[in-house]
């Protein structure tokens, strides 16, 4: 019998939590690039929704994150990784954190135009902007509406420091407009490369880009002077640990300069969406995975206090630290440390401003 079930990285639609907010539906369906290269399989269609906030930095006091701002242009993320710790604020919308997450998306198209208003503000205190620390800036949606680079047009107009997480090649588009800041101090970007393995890739993350083509990536942002990281988050016990020295080897070659882990996190509504995902794609380990993950997290599926919830503890997250440790040191990666400037912003001219 045929396989009908999505190419997603969820294996069903969660219940979710309600909160019975109002949404307005745009004319926005569209399909991912890889829809239909197996004809057996039914896609699920793609919806987009329009969302209009007052206000588009997101601010956080986080002890455990290098960033106090960010930026999200979309909610949802069609890339479809099961791990994603951004599942759960689907529910938000009324919305599973399994299906819909992935498959019902929201956009933010007056970014730019809100973030130039944000950055007028006398009382704004200028520090690195975060974009991709909820969903990626760069998932497919992108290539149709362009929030992200609207945004980075904005930053480079301003000489505004910007740091970029993604695990899509699509960045190397905005080269023109990363380079120059780069050039600047005033531009990172970090790749997420979880594994090297294309079937472990194409169940983990569905709908990201091969694991060749990010690194790829990293090597022409490196060759262009755009400082880069890769992060190999999250490591999951008995399924990518093991992969954890040839990635920093891979990242070293491509020219990055700084890595970076986290052991899996499973929030709220994520832990019972793995534990599904476990048992669909490796049932002959999935105990085993649970079990270590678990002790990483103090006997729970989850630890979420500041200060552990990142790292974990333990033997499990010793063990990590210092294997990842020694790859960095043995590849010459994380010998410093990037500091982006803060001193060459300027606010963006206002309706007065451009008079004169």
């Amino acid at each position: 019998m045929a396989n009908t079930r999505p190419v997603r990285g969820a294996t069903h639609n969660a219940e979710s939590r309600r909160f019975n907010l109002p949404q307005v539906e745009a004319d926005g369906d569209w399909l991912d690039e890889r829809e239909g290269i197996d004809g057996a399989l039914t896609p699920l269609k793609t919806t987009v929704t329009v969302e209009r906030p007052r206000t588009i930095i997101s601010r956080n006091a986080s002890p455990d994150v290098p960033f106090d701002r960010s930026i999200n242009p979309y909610r949802g993320c069609e890339h479809g990784c099961i791990y994603c710790f951004a599942r759960p604020s689907h529910a938000f919308h009324d919305l599973s954190p399994g299906l819909d997450f992935e498959s019902r998306l929201f956009v933010k198209p007056d970014a730019a135009m809100l973030l130039r208003a944000e950055l007028q503000k006398p009382s704004y205190v200028v520090r690195p902007m975060a974009l991709g620390t909820n969903t990626d800036p760069y998932q497919p949606i992108e290539r149709e509406w362009r929030v992200t680079r609207s945004i980075l047009e904005v930053l480079a107009e301003t000489d505004h420091p910007v740091t970029i997480t993604t695990k899509s090649d699509r960045v190397v588009r905005d080269l023109d407009i990363l380079a120059p800041m780069a050039a600047k101090g005033l531009a990172a970007v970090c790749m997420s490369v979880t594994s090297l393995d294309p079937k472990v890739a194409g169940t983990v993350e569905p709908r990201a880009p091969h694991p060749e083509r990010r690194l790829k990536a990293v090597a022409t942002l490196s060759a262009a002077g755009v400082p880069t990281y890769v992060s190999i988050s999250p490591v999951i016990p008995a399924i990518t640990d093991h992969e954890i020295e040839h990635l920093i080897e891979r990242a070293a070659e491509a020219g990055a300069r700084y890595a970076f882990f986290l052991p899996v996190r499973l929030p709220h509504e994520v832990a019972p969406l793995f534990r599904a995902w476990l048992d669909e794609h490796f049932p002959d380990r999935a105990g085993k995975v649970m079990s270590v993950i678990q002790s990483l997290r103090g006997g729970r599926d989850n630890d979420p206090e500041f200060f552990t919830r990142m790292k974990g503890a333990g033997p499990w997250a010793e063990l990590l630290g210092t294997r990842f440790r020694i790859a960095c040191r043995k590849h010459g990666l994380n010998k410093d440390r990037i500091a982006l400037r803060t001193d060459l912003f300027r606010a963006p001219a206002g309706p007065q401003g451009e008079l004169f």
